[in-house]
């Protein structure tokens, strides 16, 4: 059992979790991925807010991928302008 849940909460929480299936599980994680890459997205602007959006998408993927996958697929380094 986790701290701060209670076993009658997570019973609560796996049956709702059941209820949705698999499908609806799947659309909970695209969801929570989408709000990651617009938070991530928020903070390179508050950060940069001079940056283009193109700059702004590439910096958050950057952040998502890591520096050394970020090259091996763009090509470049990291740093955007």
């Amino acid at each position: 059992m986790r701290d701060d849940t209670t076993e009658d909460m997570l019973a609560a929480q796996r049956r709702i979790l059941h209820r949705i299936g698999p499908a609806g599980r799947l659309a909970m994680v695209f969801e929570l991925s989408d709000n990651l890459r617009l938070l991530a997205a928020a903070g390179v602007r508050h950060r940069h807010p001079q940056w283009s959006d193109r700059v702004v998408e590439r910096e958050v993927v950057r952040l998502m991928i890591g520096d050394d996958l970020f090259r091996q697929a763009y090509g470049k380094e990291p740093a955007a302008t």
